[in-house]
Formats: structure tokens, C-alpha cells, sequence
């Protein structure tokens, strides 16, 4: 987690679009996404965390330590200009799921966020790879 990767080549090795994906863990997993980033824009540290799957909450054992991290580590999730859904996979019990963001500097980026299925058959968020974008040409 946390680990930064410069180059968009590297979204076509990882997440190849698969045009039979089932859409219902997909759409729980954009959920979950989208109301994890709104958590984060309304600093809402208890909603956000609720999002975490048992292994993150393992990693970062309370609201505050894992809302720091995500401030220090993650500011395009915490701060999105905007985000917009890309590519999914299904991979088993997992979703992989592409967000396009723009970041409060103005900066693009592809955040690649792991969610895993729980018993309780919701998707919790196992973990987000930061990759940023080459800038593209002016307009």
C-alpha cells in the first residue's frame, strides 16, 4: 500500500476490461468507492474507516491513524478535483477497480483500489496503488 508508480503502461498489464463482468460486484464496489471519497471530502474519519476491509483495520487500528494515513499518503483520494470510474476485473472474491482522478495540485492520476468480498457479502477496501500520470498535451 502507499507505493507510487510514474507511467500509464502499466494500467494495461494490471486491468484489462473484460466486457463479461458481472455488474453487480462492480457497482458495489463503485459504491463503496464513491462513498469512501465523499466520506473523505466531508472529513468524516468514522464512515471512511467503515469502508476498510479487516486487513486495512489490521494495518491501521483506529479512525485517526488510518485518516492520517490516507491525508499523508493518498491526498488525490482525499482531495479529489475530480474522479471518474475506469476498467474493472473480477478476479474470485476480489474486485479491481480504476479511478481516474484529479488531484487538488492539478496532477492526474489512476488510483487502482482492491476491494474483497466479506462474509457478510459486502466489499471492503483492501488496498489503493497510486499511479501517476504523464502529462498529457496542452489544450
Amino acid at each position: 500500500m502507499g507505493r507510487v508508480v510514474v507511467g500509464a503502461g502499466l494500467i494495461v498489464a494490471l486491468l484489462l476490461a473484460s466486457p463479461g463482468l458481472a455488474a453487480e460486484p462492480v457497482d458495489a464496489a463503485r459504491s463503496v468507492i464513491g462513498r469512501q471519497i465523499e466520506a473523505f471530502l466531508n472529513d468524516d474519519a468514522a464512515t471512511a474507516y467503515s469502508f476498510a476491509s479487516p486487513q486495512i483495520k489490521g494495518l491501521f487500528p483506529s479512525q485517526a491513524l488510518f485518516f492520517e494515513m490516507v491525508k499523508r499518503g493518498y491526498r488525490p483520494v482525499y482531495r479529489p478535483g475530480n474522479f471518474a470510474f475506469g476498467r474493472s476485473k473480477i478476479e474470485g472474491s476480489t474486485v479491481v477497480q480504476e479511478v481516474l482522478i484529479s488531484g487538488p495540485d492539478g496532477k492526474d492520476w489512476t488510483a487502482l483500489y482492491s476491494l474483497t468480498l466479506q462474509p457478510d457479502g459486502s466489499y471492503k477496501i483492501n488496498g489503493v496503488q497510486m499511479l501517476q500520470q504523464a502529462p498529457g498535451p496542452e489544450i
